[in-house]
This record gives C-alpha cells, structure tokens and sequence, in this order.
C-alpha cells in the first residue's frame, strides 16, 4: 500500500506522522471548523462558493489571516496535495481549519492554522444513488439556534451521536431537528422536500448549515423554473410530500425513498443532477 500525504500549514507531511501536541485547540476544544470540497477533472469545484463561506466562518470565530484563504489558495493546495498523493483528476478535500495557540477557553492568540487530506474518487460526475435512502428522525439531540449554526464547525458531537443512531437502527441517514423541533438537515447534507410541485428547504434561521451544495441547488432550481422556498418546515410533512433528497458538496444529490411506511420518488432529483453535472462541466 503506497503512503499517503497531507498538507498541514503548508508543509507537506506523511499522513501517519504525529502531527499535534497536546495543546491544539482543535483537539481539545473543538476550536475551528472545516470544508468538505470535491475536484472533478482536476478542477475544484465551487471554489469560490467554498472560500466565501470559508473566510466568513473564520471571520465569525475571529480567526486571523483569513483573507489568504481565498480561492487562489484552495484551487493552489488541492492540485498540489492531489499531485503528491497521485491520486488523479477527482478527490474528495477536507480542510480543516484550527485557532493554532495555547490558552483555556479564552484563547492565548487568534492565529489560524490548517490541515488539509485528500481521498480518491473513481468518476468526475456527481452520481445520483441507484437505491434510495432509507432515514427516520434523530429525536435524542436537538440542533440550537444561533450565530454558530449555520457553520461547519469541529464540534460534531450532535452528529456523532445521530450517527450511531443511524448504525443501531440500520439506517442510511438521519433527519436532526433544531431546538423547535422542526427540521434542520441530516448528518451530513441539507434538505429538500417537494411537496405539490413546490421545492422546501429549512431556511438558514431553522439553524441548518450554510452548504455550498444547498446554495448550488437553490439557483439550479431557479434557473429551471422550479419554485423554492425556504421555510421552517414540520416533520410532521415528511408522510404528505412526494420527494425527499439531501445534498452536500461531496455526492451532489442523494434521494429518499423511505421513511417509516411512507415512500418518495425521485423525478425531481434526478433532473436536478442532470442540471448539476452539466453546469459542472
């Protein structure tokens, strides 16, 4: 098995290396947050979208320096970690982005610093799943509200644990609602529903993540003249709507076919995946 690498603060540096002391604050406090990114043909895609909401997380943690994590950055680091991996035209891109000093809860400096991997990824085109996902509610945490929430940040714990509600309950995703009990996204995508003919999604103040994908979706559908509407949407609409599909800027778009009894088609996600591998092109 050949070695793999990843780039931390610019340095590139054998994946199994211990890279961290005991002092990060990623580690210890969660302190910083990430963006999942896809490269298809040796581009990385959407990277503007993913440096604008990047630079404005960094600035809501005020984090230092974040106007040099631009897209000139983003596309510079993944064609260069790509290569030294060799790993082809298409990957999928983690960057993970920590306060990088010392201190307790209040922070010793607000520098910022980054680790950035890569993972090989066999086609340059979002695939729509063949068989659809089967989900149900994660009713044990609920999401708050707050100037944090529609981030990608390290504290992942509500996820973790809906997670393990997914495994022990065999299923493939799970619905997380916010502190009001209606539906903010899943584990790891953004939502929507289609209910007669008009698309859903939870708006940005429902507490979902700000997705890249999500906002990719929302001007695909405009652009076709499907009408969406961001809206705080109950869960109890899950056994009247005709589709459900998440999105996250790894898969593009997935489908739901069931939840409990009730079962979705899927029309609209696929055309949506049509448009988004043609707009990717």
């Amino acid at each position: 098995m050949s070695k793999s690498f990843i780039n931390i603060n610019g340095e590139i540096l054998d994946a199994e290396d211990k890279i961290f002391n005991i002092s990060n604050r990623g580690f210890k406090y969660g302190d910083g947050l990430f963006e999942s990114m896809r490269m298809s043909s040796g581009k990385l895609n959407f990277a503007n979208l993913h440096a604008e909401r990047l630079q404005n997380g960094m600035k809501t943690l005020k984090l230092e320096g974040y106007s040099t994590l631009d897209t000139y950055f983003l596309k510079d680091k993944a064609e260069e970690l790509c290569k030294r991996n060799k790993v082809g035209p298409n990957a999928r891109l983690r960057l993970n982005v920590y306060r990088d000093g010392g201190g307790l809860y209040a922070p010793s400096q607000n520098k910022h610093g980054y680790t950035l991997e890569v993972t090989l990824l066999d086609s340059p085109n979002y695939e729509i799943n063949a068989k659809g996902l089967i989900m149900d509610i994660y009713q044990d945490i609920q999401k708050p509200i707050n100037k944090l929430s529609n981030l990608k940040t390290c504290n992942a714990l509500p996820y973790v644990m809906a997670g393990i509600f997914k495994d022990q309950m065999r299923l493939d995703e799970a619905f997380i609602l916010n502190q009001n009990g209606f539906l903010c996204e899943t584990i790891s995508a953004n939502l929507f529903l289609v209910y007669k003919g008009i698309i859903y999604t939870p708006a940005l103040s429902e507490g979902c993540i700000g997705g890249v994908m999500r906002q990719v979706v929302m001007e695909l559908a405009k652009k076709s003249d499907l009408q969406i509407i961001e809206a705080q949407i109950n869960p109890e609409i899950l056994d009247e709507v005709e589709e459900v599909f998440i999105t996250n800027a790894s898969k593009g778009i997935q489908w739901v076919m069931g939840f409990n009894r009730k079962r979705y088609f899927n029309e609209v996600s696929r055309f949506l995946m049509d448009k988004l591998n043609k707009e990717n092109k």
